[in-house]
């Protein structure tokens, strides 16, 4: 009695790369994301600008971090890491969605390091605090690197959303169901038992052939 051999289909070429493909994309992505939503975090932190204050006769220095200047960059970075990896929690629309709001939150956040890096309206409120005068207004500001240190660290954030956007498609999700080429598992046929009445019944219903002869 003959036996047939399974032979496996060649894929086409597209098909072999695309795996390979969103795993790098899936890594950069992963890897972007992260580094940008550190520095941000790290940054935002840093003092952004300095100057000094006139109290009782003298000068003391007033210094503003980030957070003082503004605090959008450190929120949406925030939002942009629980985006990305909510990334692999959804499907389809929701996953183009949620990687959207990866790319704009780092996009929101550059924006905000930008228009704060000349900002002085947090040293002038320092400077009102220390002096006790609401009129008062710091002298010599001058502004730091770690703005624009922040904003770079918003632009891998968006850098990681793009591509999300466009390899997001082929990334692998979350959940046991499926392989990594996407295809569901088999099911495993529940077994039945010839010598049992109620197994026999329930392969008839599922429309098997409980006695296993063709």
């Amino acid at each position: 009695m003959g036996y047939v051999s399974a032979v496996s289909v060649p894929q086409p070429r597209a098909a072999r790369a695309a795996v390979p493909g969103g795993r790098r994309s899936l890594a950069a992505a992963l890897l972007l994301g992260a580094a940008g939503a550190t520095v941000v975090l790290l940054s935002a932190g840093q003092i952004w600008a300095e100057g000094t204050a006139s109290v009782g006769g003298g000068t003391v220095p007033v210094e503003a971090d980030g957070g003082a200047v503004t605090g959008v960059p450190t929120a949406l970075a925030i939002v942009g890491l629980a985006a990305l990896f909510a990334v692999f929690a959804v499907r389809r629309t929701g996953r183009t969605l949620v990687s959207a709001l990866l790319a704009l939150s780092g996009a929101g956040a550059a924006l905000a390091a930008f228009l704060g890096a000349s900002d002085s309206a947090a040293l002038n409120a320092e400077a009102a605090r220390i002096s006790g005068d609401t009129a008062a207004a710091v002298a010599g500001p001058a502004y730091t690197v770690w703005p624009y240190v922040t904003a770079a660290g918003a632009l891998l954030i968006l850098l990681a959303g793009l591509l999300a956007l466009r390899f997001g498609k082929t990334w692998p999700g979350m959940g046991g169901r499926y392989e990594r080429s996407g295809a569901p598992r088999a099911r495993k046929a529940p077994s039945t038992d010839p010598d049992r009445p109620e197994d026999l019944w329930k392969a008839l219903d599922r429309g098997e052939d409980p006695t296993g002869t063709v």
